[in-house]
Parts: structure tokens; sequence; C-alpha cells
């Protein structure tokens, strides 16, 4: 494993009035964030800016996958049922113009939380004030009246992450997950929704080559993704896989030229970049570009 190379630096996060703001939402109607619980690295900048991934559906997660640092467990079928509404109720506080819904995975559930999902937006499109929507779904296990659930809201960006290469998807996701079953629920979604703006993220430094790089993006693309993000894998605890390779900036550049070269209408790549990192700002230059 490599060493943490030294210009890779983060500002932590610290207890400004915007922070102190957004932690008394979370706690006040008890919800969870991406932030916190896989302890995402851009954390500080988000906060400072005034912005948040909220995670719905709690912060056990049916799935173990080997980068990931949220809890693993069996919720047992428990939803907390105010969350859709009391999420809308803290982005209005927060004044959110731009909101990340994300989750954990629910394979306890009938509908594996494709239900909570809409009906979540749903509450954020009915307020008086609505912000733009971005979606970061799991898999569904791949079924397509549940994805429709997510594309009949007519929300601005449905995202769902390949995560890796092919070859290293075995090792890296749980077994329930699929790198074959990811770009089918992509492609499902930009035919189901020509219209929406469909997003997948990629980590780097866990032994992919070069070329299945290049692939992984190959495929993104084929199946009518149109925002690409890339990050370095960061190993959150000792319990997760070990970074193979930390990336140089050029690399990342090189890649987001290469993504460019493809076609995708924005490419975010960098150290930190993680899939709800910048996401406004990305979603603005695709959208203006398509």
């Amino acid at each position: 494993m490599s060493d943490n190379p030294e210009w890779i630096k983060t500002i932590a996060p610290s207890e400004t009035k915007n922070e102190k703001f957004i932690s008394q939402q979370l706690e006040r109607y008890n919800l969870h964030t991406v932030c916190q619980e896989a302890d995402c690295p851009n954390q500080g900048e988000c906060w400072r800016n005034g912005t948040t991934t909220f995670l719905l559906l709690g912060d056990i997660c049916t799935r173990n996958c080997m980068f990931c640092d949220v809890e693993t467990g069996n919720p047992h079928g428990e939803v907390d049922e105010e969350e859709p509404e009391n999420i809308a109720r803290a982005s209005d506080n927060l004044n959110l113009d731009y909101v990340v819904l994300t989750s954990v995975d629910r394979d306890d559930l009938p509908d594996y939380g494709a239900g909570h999902f809409k009906q979540t937006i749903n509450e954020l499109y009915a307020l008086q004030s609505p912000p733009l929507v971005e979606a970061l779904v799991p898999d569904f296990c791949g079924e397509s009246p549940l994805l429709e659930l997510i594309t009949h809201t007519n929300v601005d960006v449905i995202g769902h992450n390949i995560e890796t290469v092919q070859r290293l998807s075995p090792t890296v996701r749980d077994r329930r997950a699929s790198y074959t079953i990811s770009l089918e629920v992509l492609q499902f979604i930009k035919k189901a929704s020509p219209k929406v703006v469909t997003k997948s993220s990629i980590m780097v430094g866990l032994g992919e080559t070069r070329q299945e790089m290049i692939q992984a993006m190959e495929d993104l693309k084929r199946v009518g993704v149109d925002i690409v993000t890339i990050g370095q894998y960061l190993r959150p605890s000792l319990e997760q896989l070990p970074v193979e390779r930390f990336l140089k900036v050029d690399e990342f550049e090189n890649l987001r030229q290469i993504g460019l070269n493809l076609g995708f209408a924005a490419v975010l790549s960098g150290p930190f970049v993680r899939s709800s990192y910048k996401a406004k700002d990305t979603y603005r230059a695709a959208r203006q570009k398509l």
C-alpha cells in the first residue's frame, strides 16, 4: 500500500456559524448525511458552503462493500415515515437550492426503499421554492418498476455509481452488486427519462489499470451517462480495502480530458472528488452543454 502523498490535503470540519446551523437542523429532524456516515473528506468544504447530502433510510446498510465505512447490518424493516417531510423542512430552513439525496441499501424492504425516495423527492418539489434535486440511487436490484418510481418524479439528476472497473467490482462491492446490473440501471433510467441528467462515479487507486478506467468510462458513455466523477479512493478505516496507489494531479487531469473527449457533458476528476462534490456547479455545466 502506498503512503499518503504530501500533496493530498483537505481542511478539517470546523464549527463555523453555517456548520453549526446545519448540525442543528440535522439533529432537530433526526436526519443523517453521507458527509458524516461515510467520513467524506469534503464535509468541511461543503458545509462551509451550506450544502449537504442527505442519507435516506437510516444509517445501517444491508450490503457490505469493502470501500465503504457506513455501518452494515439488518435494519429489520424499520423506516422513519416522517423522514421525507423532515428533509423538505430542513432543506427549506437551510435555504438549499440544490439537494442531493442518497441512501443506504435496504434489501430488507419489499421495494428496496424506492418508494421512500419518491416520497422525499415529491416533498421537496412541493415546497414553495423547490430546489433542484439530485437522486443518487442504489440499484434496487435492477427492477424496472422500482426505477420508474424515480424517473416518473421528473427529478433533475439521477445518479448511480459503478464505483470501480469491471474486473475489481466483485472484490470492491458487495456480492449482490454487479457492474453489469449497474450499467443496465443507468441505461434504463436514460431510456425511461431521456431528458434527465444521468451521472455515475468511479474510484481510482484500487489496483485498476489506465486502460480499465478508459473502458469503464466508455461503458458509461455507451449507456447514456451525462456526468462522470472520478476520485481517489481513501481508506476510511483498517476494515476496508487498502489503497493500492495514489494518483498524481496530472493523472486526474488526464482522465478528465479523456472523459470530455469521449463526449460526457461534464467530468469532475480530482483526489477528493466524490459523486456529490460540487454537484450543483457540475449539473449546471452539464445542462448548459446538453
